[in-house]
């Protein structure tokens, strides 16, 4: 098995293990499930996201992949205080509201920075554990 796909292929397992965790804070009904539901959340749903792409473009670095992550769901909780029918109709669905959020709450942004950072950490993590440093897994196929 070449070094990209088991690279693609560990970042596809970690964005499993996020996507159960933000699955299951926003499903929690323990104690504190508010703040796991509305905040908690928000973190998992950032790192996810950062993964995505990751997946998608290995070669990008992990803090402009953040950076962009960030920029867009901070869009998308702005647009929360926007309420044409349209968004509304998504809204009300489990996956439209875990997906674009609402109601805004500037209570987000901090959740929304910590999963950046934690998910450049992974990111970063991701990359020195396939011996990439210098060597990109993506090199050795000849794709760029």
């Amino acid at each position: 098995m070449n070094r990209l796909l088991i690279f693609r292929l560990k970042i596809l397992m970690t964005i499993f293990v996020v996507t159960a965790l933000g699955f299951g804070s926003k499903l929690y009904s323990g104690i504190g499930s508010g703040w796991f539901n509305n905040s908690l959340a928000g973190l998992f749903y950032e790192i996810f996201w950062c993964l995505v792409v990751f997946i998608i473009h290995p070669r990008l670095n992990a803090f402009k992949i953040a950076s962009g992550v960030f920029f867009i769901t901070s869009v998308l909780e702005f647009l929360q205080l926007w309420h044409p029918p349209f968004l509304q109709m998504i809204r009300s669905t489990f996956i439209g509201s875990a997906l674009i959020g609402n109601s805004f709450n500037w209570l987000d942004f901090p959740y929304y920075l910590a999963g950046c950072i934690t998910g450049v950490i992974i990111m970063r993590y991701l990359d020195h554990s396939s011996g990439k440093n210098n060597n990109h897994p993506e090199k050795e196929t000849g794709n760029k």
